[in-house]
């Protein structure tokens, strides 16, 4: 197939050339044609499974031939090598052992990094300890590297990879790490070759040669007799200057072409001696010349001056190039959508490139409105995907107490009771959801699924209720398990969940394929569990969703066969009449670099490691090599979600360069593209633009009389002055606020719990005064907070609040038995007022009587109480009461004149507020009360929203009702009759 040549033998294909195409057109035009045998001979090793799949797809088209040998860069020197191998190591069993290693050095130096990072810092140590292997880098160069004039943290962090190295060598060579398995092939089978090279055609293709072992197998590869490597992406149009500049210069290491010097200052050779491996054309010369040199090194773009004016074909250059700067990240994803939607119809093929997985998804959800599926290449993410989710889910049952919206996320999952009944399952679920909103409790145990079951309206069968306690709740566990356990435990409650309670089985949790590969994620961990040690619940549950992180799953529907999303490494080998570089900004292309813990960048370039910028070059390769496709567009958004964004480097360069090339029409080509991006900006604009709606007016809706209420507690007063339309919406609508499922100690549950705190204490105090102190009011706080809540660092707060008060409250107490006695706690007020047949009902926390007869009212206020002058006007809780208790409303209390009626404040701080009984007599009180009352069932009068707000600040309960921001307090109520 070649020449004798004593040189290595290197090809390579310019940037925007389809790469395969290409490869298989020059693998023809050098076979010997008179022999049907020759193609077979040919062993093909490409980098990607992807591109070896493109290639067969090729073949496939015609006309029938044999095919060359076909073997991925991973897999061909362990295949070929006839040197017997150790077995190669379990990853996930390296991944345990470090994370032993890691959790004992975290035991140790609690300050080094939180427990919760414990499987991260495994990783970033598994790959630390594979690329070591992978670039030949000894273990010993650790002990030698210079740490004196750094920090203590790098000082640790070697000493702790010395004494992982030794654990490593102490373990043996029984089984290899991956990468030291494939270096070892690698080496034995250039040994082999050494001593009996092949005579028949190896060629590999494809790889950039970024990694220390592939680059050992490329220029073995290159030198065999009928040997070849063929380059994608070659910058042909780079002086040779600007190659010296790549490699003498280590901060050239981001440059796109940097991995290529590498390859030709290994091999001994010169730019010139990368031959073109056939004479295919980009599509556009002219792009590829203004991205070379938009591309240059940092330290050399000073050519720009020298050589700019060279490119005097822009508008050729870039009259096929489409530059989006979108708003935002949504408007981008839409953008793009649009466009691949055209290209569908138009018969292109078309292909996204990003690593912005979100944006991926955006643009896979955008694209559903018009039922087509891309083709994408990296699929659901495991761990997103339902068996993943639910998995996770039931894991987190082991680490925390069951919460309601745990139990509620839970039961709602589309895998749980997935055997049968699962309509009925899921009326149950919608039951005990209303019932846990209102009732709680907020964390259900075992022993209240049969109470709860029994008050629901439809009560369930004891079997889903019995299945409910036995199998959801109560899994909280704490202290350390084996990971064996903690496996076997997680498969067989997620499969009784998933079941339901009419089935036994595992319901349809491994039915699909994304369950096969969660099974076999745990299958492969159970394996392996012998590695893992003892585990806490959150550590199991934080290496399963690593471990499920780490998978993928292909979607089971056929995608469109023209509409493609690649990754990065995906792209540098295929091709597309549009390619589409999506994200372009800085931290997502190019990435930002991850950060080692292990290894700083100055400690690496010692240990004779790859450099964080290895990963930048390699995303500009990608972009030098998608951007010279036949149609390409570049996308950006000029704002995340949470701030602005900055252009990705290579998009500043390419617009820069453009903006200065003003003799050449740069400017004016730059501003074409952008003319370009902002045509379907716009488009993608109209796809969202709705009818304009009118605000909706202020409400005051005016219901029938009949329709309006007779009957309000005494503490809704205040909010039929302030906010009528609450009453409206909650008396008349007949609509309850939806209680939050997430339950949380708020204002209403603290002062739920402080009322029952007083309640009890002065109950008891009545029956025993003796107990009126200290000592037995904090012991029955303690009692009562820690029966009704539920939140350990809400009791230790509220109980310091009341040991804060106790001596102010005990000595006022005093003082108040002095003047009277308490003779109801929780007295009941039901008051008529026959003329309007209104009913007013409520509660007075206590009511006490002094020697003359004359009736003391308290009412307990956690929150600050309100002022006399609000009490005049608004609030006029504890008028209303004093006027009801001297007519005789309170049941079991005797009509007598109310001397005080006092709010008592025990909130943070002990204060007394008096209701201002001189200014509002009794008398004058039930008449306004009367008087508001019959303007409210007057047919006239409307219930308008935020009549007399405290606040503008202030939220009710039916504002979204009332539609409230479309208008303000300064619009003008809309009255509107009802029928």
């Amino acid at each position: 197939m070649f020449e004798p040549a004593d040189a290595p033998r290197v090809f390579a294909l310019p940037p925007g050339v389809d790469f395969p195409r290409a490869l298989l057109l020059g693998l023809l035009e050098r076979i010997d044609e008179s022999d049907p045998a020759a193609l077979a001979r040919v062993d093909l090793v490409v980098n990607t499974e992807r591109m070896a799949r493109r290639i067969r797809g090729l073949f496939d088209t015609g006309p029938a031939r044999l095919l060359p040998r076909l073997s991925l860069l991973t897999s061909y020197p362990q295949l070929i090598c006839r040197h017997p191998l150790p077995p190669a190591a379990s990853g996930l069993r390296r991944r345990l052992e470090l994370a032993q290693l890691i959790s004992a050095l975290l035991d140790q130096e609690p300050d080094l990094a939180a427990r919760e990072s414990l499987f991260a810092l495994a990783d970033s140590l598994a790959g630390l300890m594979d690329e070591m292997q992978g670039e030949g880098v000894p273990p010993e160069i650790l002990h030698e590297l210079d740490v004196s004039n750094m920090s203590e943290h790098w000082a640790r962090a070697q000493r702790f990879l010395t004494i992982t190295e030794r654990y490593r060598v102490a373990q043996g060579d029984t089984a290899l790490d991956p990468q030291a398995r494939q270096r070892l092939a690698v080496e034995a089978l250039i040994a082999e070759w050494d001593a009996a090279p092949p005579t028949h055609p190896v060629i590999l293709a494809g790889s950039t040669g970024s990694r220390g072992t592939t680059a050992l197998l490329m220029a073995a590869v290159a030198r065999l007799p009928q040997g070849a490597v063929i380059l994608p992406g070659f910058d042909f149009d780079q002086p040779d200057a600007v190659w010296d500049k790549l490699e003498s210069a280590l901060h050239s290491e981001d440059h796109p072409q940097f991995r290529f010097s590498r390859v030709m200052q290994v091999l001994d050779l010169a730019p010139s001696d990368i031959h073109r491996w056939t004479d295919t054309a980009p599509p556009s010369p002219a792009r590829n010349r203004l991205i070379s040199m938009a591309l240059r090194p940092a330290p050399v773009t000073d050519s720009w001056l020298r050589e700019g004016p060279g490119l005097t074909d822009l508008p050729e250059a870039t009259g096929d190039v489409t530059l989006i700067e979108a708003p935002d990240p949504r408007s981008e994803a839409l953008a793009i959508a649009l466009r691949l939607r055209q290209a569908a119809e138009t018969g292109q093929t078309a292909a996204l490139i990003t690593p912005d997985r979100m944006l991926t998804r955006q643009v896979a959800a955008a694209l559903d409105r018009w039922d087509i599926l891309p083709d994408d290449s990296a699929g659901l993410p495991l761990q997103l995907s339902p068996p993943g989710r639910f998995l996770r889910h039931v894991a987190g049952l082991f680490t925390r107490p069951l919460g309601a919206d745990m139990l509620l996320t839970l039961l709602k999952h589309p895998l749980c009771h997935s055997g049968s009944e699962r309509g009925a399952h899921l009326l149950h679920s919608r039951d005990l959801e209303l019932y846990l909103r209102r009732n709680g409790p907020p964390f259900p145990e075992p022993s209240d699924i049969a109470a709860i079951a029994a008050a629901l309206a439809s009560p369930p069968p004891a079997a889903w209720s019995d299945w409910l306690a036995s199998q959801i709740c109560g899994q909280y566990m704490k202290g350390r398990c084996d990971l064996s356990d903690w496996v076997e435990r997680l498969g067989r409650v997620a499969e009784s969940i998933a079941a339901g309670s009419e089935t036994t089985g595992s319901g349809g949790l491994w039915d699909k394929k994304a369950g096969r590969e969660a099974r076999a994620v745990l299958d492969e961990l159970l394996e392996q569990a012998i590695h893992g040690g003892p585990l806490s619940a959150q550590e199991f549950s934080d290496l399963l969703g690593a471990l499920l992180s780490q998978g993928e799953v292909r979607d089971r529907d056929a995608p469109h066969d023209r509409i493609m999303i690649w990754g990065t490494l995906e792209a540098r080998v295929q091709g597309a009449d549009l390619v589409i570089l999506g994200g372009l900004n800085e931290g997502t292309w190019p990435e930002a670099p991850a950060p080692d813990p292990w290894l700083n960048r100055a400690l690496r370039n010692q240990a004779g490691l790859l450099l964080p910028e290895r990963r930048i070059g390699l995303s500009a390769h990608d972009f030098q090599q998608a951007a010279c496709a036949p149609e390409v567009w570049l996308t950006r958004a000029k704002r995340s979600e949470d701030a602005e964004t900055v252009p990705s480097r290579w998009i500043n360069r390419l617009t820069n360069l453009l903006n200065g090339l003003t003799g050449q029409g740069g400017p004016q080509a730059l501003a074409d593209m952008r003319a370009r991006g902002q045509s379907w900006l716009d488009w993608a604009d109209s796809l969202d633009d709705a009818p304009t709606v009118d605000p909706a007016p202020r409400p005051s809706p005016r219901p029938p009389v009949a329709a309006r209420p007779r009957k309000l507690s005494v503490t809704e007063i205040k909010r039929l002055i302030r906010d009528p339309f609450a009453i409206y919406a909650k008396h008349v609508l007949r609509l309850r606020p939806l209680d939050p499922l997430v339950k949380s100690p708020d204002a209403l549950v603290r002062g739920i719990a402080v009322h029952a705190v007083f309640e009890v204490f002065i109950r008891n105090s009545l029956a025993h005064p003796e107990d009126l102190s200290r000592e037995t009011f904090l012991a029955m706080s303690r009692e009562v907070l820690a029966r009704t809540v539920p939140w350990h660092g809400a009791r230790r707060l509220w109980i310091s609040r009341l040991e804060r008060i106790a001596d102010g409250f005990l000595t006022a107490e005093q003082r108040r038995r002095a003047k009277a006695q308490p003779i109801k706690i929780e007295a009941v007020l039901d008051h008529r007022i026959a003329a309007l047949d209104f009913t007013l009902s409520g509660r007075a926390d206590r009511i006490d009587m002094d020697e003359t007869g004359n009736l003391l009212i308290y009412d307990y206020k956690t929150g600050a109480p309100p002022s006399a002058r609000e009490q005049a006007r608004f609030d006029k809780q504890l008028l209303i009461e004093a006027a009801v208790a001297e007519a005789g409303g309170f049941r079991d209390v005797p009509a007598a004149p109310v001397t005080e009626a006092v709010f008592l404040g025990v909130g943070g701080s002990l204060r007394e507020v008096a209701a201002p009984l001189a200014d509002e007599p009794p008398a004058k009180v039930l008449a306004d009360l009367a008087q508001l009352i019959e303007a409210y069932l007057d047919a006239g009068q409307g219930f308008t929203s935020r009549r007399m707000m405290q606040k503008d600040s202030d939220a009710g309960d039916y504002d979204h009702l009332a539609r409230f921001g479309e208008w303000d307090r300064s619009d003008k109520p809309s009255p509107e009759a009802l029928t």
